[in-house]
């Protein structure tokens, strides 16, 4: 991989971690498209992956730095110490902060549980792929059509954050989407598009940044100098390009519905279905 390849990658991850689209779909079809996917070694390109979101991680903590700051001293300050209080009792930050917590649990578990699929084959795969961006697409469709809208982010439920929770697992199948899916079920319960795209991002925080630190880790025996700078450009942009798709799309969730991705799903699981079978 050269540093334009790497710049490219980078700006695929950026835009398209929280638009629900498949970040991980578009990197493996530009993977394959580009002749960077080792068939023999599947497992670094699911290590490459998994890094560079940490630049869109940072995007997220850039974003949302306020609330993350006041979810952190709302959590720390209100379960902790002598200030302790009930859960009921507790301010909207941090039962935030426990929701987050409480919805990343599933895909921690599965995570570990499926690693070994995750990082073979079966996630390269352009089939997997297509079909699950044409699934995804379809059953976002009727989560749109029944949608009640009722909810803002301080209505979620400990029983809501678990039902997002284990929809995020889905994102471990490649073409299905960390924020589609995630955006999906919070519909699904009533949350309005942008507050479930709010909670989508927050609920991101510990999934990325346990899987990109531990395939660091993992891959730092076969990385080089030359490997190392071409992740660190990837990164870099990917946090650029995250946090201006982070913005774009909470603008956009405001006024307009899913559809425009609904459609670019299906339009692209169908290319892809042409073009690599």
């Amino acid at each position: 991989m050269n540093i334009i390849e790497a710049i490219i990658l980078g700006i695929i991850q950026g835009l398209s971690e929280f638009i629900p689209i498949s970040s991980t779909a578009h990197l493996t079809l530009a993977g394959h498209l580009l002749d960077l996917i080792d068939p023999s070694h599947p497992e670094r390109w699911t290590a490459f992956i998994a890094v560079i979101q940490l630049g869109t991680l940072a995007a997220v903590f850039v974003y949302f730095s306020n609330d993350i700051k006041k979810i952190l001293n709302g959590y720390f300050s209100e379960n902790i110490g002598k200030n302790r209080k009930a859960f009921r009792e507790q301010s909207s930050y941090s039962k935030l902060g426990w929701l987050v917590i409480l919805g990343s649990l599933p895909i921690g578990f599965l995570g570990l549980l499926l690693k070994n699929l995750i990082e073979g084959e079966f996630t390269k795969s352009p089939f997997v792929i297509a079909t699950m961006l044409i699934v995804l697409a379809l059953v976002l469709l009727i989560a749109e059509k029944t949608a009640s809208f009722k909810k803002d982010i301080n209505k979620i439920s400990i029983k809501d954050s678990l039902i997002i929770g284990f929809s995020q697992c889905l994102a471990l199948i490649p073409g299905t989407s960390r924020s589609g899916a995630t955006i999906t079920a919070g519909l699904f319960l009533g949350i309005k598009r942008e507050d479930a795209a709010r909670f989508s991002f927050l609920l991101s925080i510990p999934a990325i940044f346990a899987s990109g630190l531990y395939e660091f880790y993992k891959s730092i025996s076969y990385i080089n100098s030359q490997d190392l700078l071409i992740i660190v450009i990837a990164t870099l942009v990917s946090g650029i390009a995250g946090y201006f798709s982070i913005a774009f799309l909470l603008k956009f969730l405001k006024t307009k519905s899913t559809l425009l991705f609904i459609v670019y799903r299906v339009i692209l699981g169908i290319v892809v279905f042409l073009y690599f079978m």
